[in-house]
């Protein structure tokens, strides 16, 4: 592989409630963040490096990444050269519709373990891009289902429920809710615990055990995934970034690339649901 990073981030019409990600990265490191999607991501060349559930996880060429909604992960290149990979974002409500449809899992599915040597599903993740790709909307939705499916029969379950009944996770609940109405806005870690009647040591600690990340980081994240849904109702970049809490445009596209893998502008011209054959500098 040549250093040279580029990434193309896109939504097509002939696969709703799917996003895609098609990228070579060499220098390229996520931010621990979350997705309120499933990640199926297809490793085509070089090892893809990820922090997930106290551990670091290497990926190759046909093995997958499978990461869970809401699940903190961050992402980086596992040998000099960087790793190319095809991902699909499936929406929850997909992939429920699916595993009620093949599968016996009972309560939310899920991936079980976030990597999975599976070449098969991996060809048939780059499939589905290049079936979107052709316009071949049932090819495209066949395999969807195909891969889905496979994927939680061998490698799937039900995910556990996460826990809130203890003091600590009922302050962090609170902390979320209340940096989630703030967002634009929000208190310093003192001045939250105070308002929710605990020790700021106490508040961070619960908020990491339950979230996997302390207050700010989970801050930066949701901003993030709010400056998605405001770009994708037609909001401008600055406003956006303003409405969310980044200080201008900058700081909102410095964010967003290491969370989301390409620039807001990028993301938007992707999602405007067209595919064109043309990669995007990734930074």
């Amino acid at each position: 592989m040549t250093q040279r990073e580029s990434a193309h981030y896109w939504q097509s019409p002939k696969l709703p409630g799917v996003d895609l990600l098609r990228a070579r990265y060499v220098r390229k490191t996520f931010a621990r963040h979350t997705h309120e999607t499933y990640v199926i991501a297809a490793i085509t060349e070089g090892v893809e490096a990820f922090h997930h559930g106290g551990s670091v996880h290497r990926v190759g060429p046909g093995g997958l990444a499978l990461i869970n909604p809401d699940t903190t992960h961050t992402g980086h290149a596992g040998v000099p050269e960087g790793w190319r990979y095809e991902v699909l974002y499936p929406d929850a409500s997909l992939v429920a519709r699916i595993a009620a449809e093949t599968t016996t899992i009972r309560g939310t599915p899920g991936f079980t373990a976030p990597t999975a040597d599976d070449s098969v599903a991996a060809r048939q993740v780059q499939a589905i891009h290049r079936a979107l790709e052709e316009g071949n909307a049932l090819a495209a939705d066949t395999l969807m289902h195909t891969v889905v499916a496979r994927l939680l029969r061998l490698h799937g379950g039900p995910l556990p429920e996460r826990s809130v009944r203890t003091a600590g996770a009922q302050y962090a609940l609170r902390a979320r809710a209340v940096l989630e109405e703030r967002m634009a806005d929000p208190p310093s870690l003192e001045s939250l615990a105070a308002e929710l009647g605990t020790s700021p040591f106490a508040l961070l600690r619960a908020f990491r055990r339950l979230y996997g990340m302390p207050p700010h980081a989970w801050l930066t994240d949701a901003r993030v995934h709010r400056a998605r849904a405001l770009l994708d109702a037609g909001l401008p970049l600055a406003e956006t970034a303003t409405a969310v809490g980044f200080t201008d445009q900058a700081h909102l596209t410095r964010h967003f690339g290491r969370i989301m893998g390409v620039p807001p502008g990028a993301y938007r011209r992707g999602r405007a649901k067209t595919y064109k054959n043309a990669w995007h500098p990734a930074s």
